[in-house]
């Protein structure tokens, strides 16, 4: 059991978990690459039709594309969520293709 234990430790890797700003700082370093992010979805940027929105950090933002996956219960402009996907560059801004997107459980923030 200890073995098993050691060797679950040893092949996973830990995800680190970005924000917005973090990642434009230098995006170049992840474009291409799976990561994973934190930021606010921007109030007035949800896109139905086109299946997108901002997420925002402080002082940046980041296009998200999520076509390809539904969105969870509690996903709603002006809340925090973390989104995992592929960065790509476009002109203004970066894009993610999410391929995951988590929001928080409202239960566990309440007093």
């Amino acid at each position: 059991m200890l073995a098993l234990i050691a060797l679950m430790y040893v092949t996973v890797e830990p995800e680190t978990q970005y924000s917005v700003d973090e990642i434009m700082e230098s995006p170049d370093e992840f474009v291409g690459s799976e990561i994973h992010l934190r930021g606010i979805v921007k109030t007035g940027s949800l896109d139905n039709s086109s299946h997108s929105f901002i997420l925002q950090g402080s002082q940046n933002e980041i296009s998200v594309i999520f076509a390809e996956i539904s969105v969870p219960d509690g996903f709603q402009e002006g809340k925090t969520i973390a989104v995992k996907g592929v960065l790509s560059e476009s002109e203004a801004v970066g894009e993610i293709s999410a391929n995951e997107i988590q929001t928080g459980c409202p239960s566990k923030y309440e007093s």
